[in-house]
This record gives C-alpha cells, sequence and structure tokens, in this order.
C-alpha cells in the first residue's frame, strides 16, 4: 500500500487542484492531509475515490483523507490538552481503517512533552493489529513509542522561517513493513509530502507453524532414539 502525507498550509498553501494534481501523478492508495480547509470538499469531483474531512471546532482546518478504496467513516480520538487557558484548539486525530492497517491521521501539539504523550495516547487505541501513525507530528528529536518503529523519511521536511531545517512529517509502524520511503517536491505548502510503501508483516505470521512443526520433529526424533 502506498501512503502519502502532507501538511497542505491552510489557505496559502496547497489548493484542491494541487492535491488532485499529486493524485493523478503520484497514484496512492492512500493521502493523509493536515491543515485541511473546506474548499478540498470539492476533491472527490476532480479525482474519483473516497474522501472524509474532520474540522477542527473553532478553527479553520483539520484532517483529511482520500483513498482510491473504500473506507468506513473514520473513528475520531481526542488527544491530551494543554491545561494553559487559550491553549486551543484541541488536538483530535482521524483514524482511517483501509484494509488491514489502521492509519491514524495526525497533526499534533507544538509541544514537546505533550505531542509525546499525544503519540502515547494514540499507540494505546491502535495496539492489536497492524497499524500506522501517520503526519504532521511538530517534534524535534526522537519519538521512541514501545512496540512502534519510526520508518519515515530521515530528512527535513519543513523549513522553520524559511531557515531551520525541521523533520516534523513522520510514521512510526506497528505490524508492519515498510519496503520504500521518499519525500516529494514542497510544492505550494511549507512541508514537503512524504511517501511510504506499507505492508503488513506476514513473515512474522508464517515463522509460528514452522518452530512448531520443529519442536515436534524434535520431540518424535527423541522418543524414537
Amino acid at each position: 500500500m502506498r501512503i502519502i502525507s502532507w501538511n497542505l498550509l491552510r489557505l496559502e498553501g496547497a489548493a484542491v487542484h494541487d492535491v488532485a494534481a499529486l493524485l493523478e501523478r503520484e497514484r496512492p492508495d492512500l493521502l493523509l492531509m493536515q491543515e485541511v480547509t473546506p474548499h478540498l470538499d470539492a476533491l472527490p469531483s476532480l479525482v474519483q475515490g473516497h474522501y472524509h474531512r474532520l474540522p477542527w471546532p473553532g478553527r479553520i482546518h483539520g484532517l483529511a483523507a482520500w483513498s482510491r478504496h473504500n473506507f468506513a467513516t473514520p473513528h475520531v480520538l481526542a488527544l491530551p490538552a494543554s491545561p494553559l487557558p487559550g491553549r486551543l484548539p484541541r488536538r483530535r486525530t482521524q483514524i482511517v481503517k483501509v484494509g488491514d492497517i489502521t492509519f491514524a491521521n495526525v497533526h499534533l501539539s507544538h509541544g514537546q512533552l505533550l505531542n509525546r504523550r499525544q503519540l502515547l495516547r494514540i499507540a494505546a487505541a491502535l495496539r492489536g493489529g497492524p497499524s500506522a501513525i501517520v503526519g504532521d507530528y511538530n517534534a524535534v528529536g526522537p519519538t521512541p513509542i514501545p512496540g512502534f518503529n519510526d520508518v519515515g523519511p530521515r530528512e527535513p521536511t519543513h523549513f522553520g522561517g524559511d531557515v531551520l531545517p525541521f523533520r516534523l512529517d513522520r510514521c512510526l509502524i506497528h505490524g508492519l513493513t515498510c519496503t520504500f520511503t521518499t519525500t516529494l517536491d514542497f510544492g505550494p505548502s511549507d512541508h514537503k509530502p512524504i511517501v511510504l510503501d506499507l505492508q503488513v508483516a506476514q513473515a512474522r505470521l508464517r515463522r509460528r507453524p514452522i518452530h512448531r512443526m520443529r519442536r515436534r520433529l524434535v520431540k518424535i526424533r527423541a522418543a524414537l532414539r
């Protein structure tokens, strides 16, 4: 499954025709977007597929997912928030299941302790099946989550003030393998889209019957001696 994640930069960045052009050019299975405004609701009329937008209360932007594959209405997961007054919006995650994989589309808080708490909350909600946390982490430095592997591109995906490079757009996976990853050109946004090829880690599932068979053979040989 080819996944692309892109922070569109609200009203100043990528327009619906820019997103449609990306889909036609790259042909992903799933596109996860952050800082999405209502103008993107015209996307299904330009590119055939399934689309869902999650607005954030009190803000002009939110999250959105598009896929060439049908998916159920995404689940909304509320995230930990800062106790300080005026720290809005309260962040929410869009949980999208496509095929056997569950994706958390994220745009996390800027607070470095807070966005780690938010990641832990998302990881706890996803445990038990193949899953990926993808999007704008707003995180500086490592984001270790037990049971998840960081497989996103290692290069900067955002330049703060057009000067300081940051690797803000990331992907953590559980029960999956990543066979390819890269970034695309910025386009009209201040974030690079990230591209990932993900598949369910079937190899681990196949090993278990082999191990059981080997143990049985050892027991049979011991009994025949």
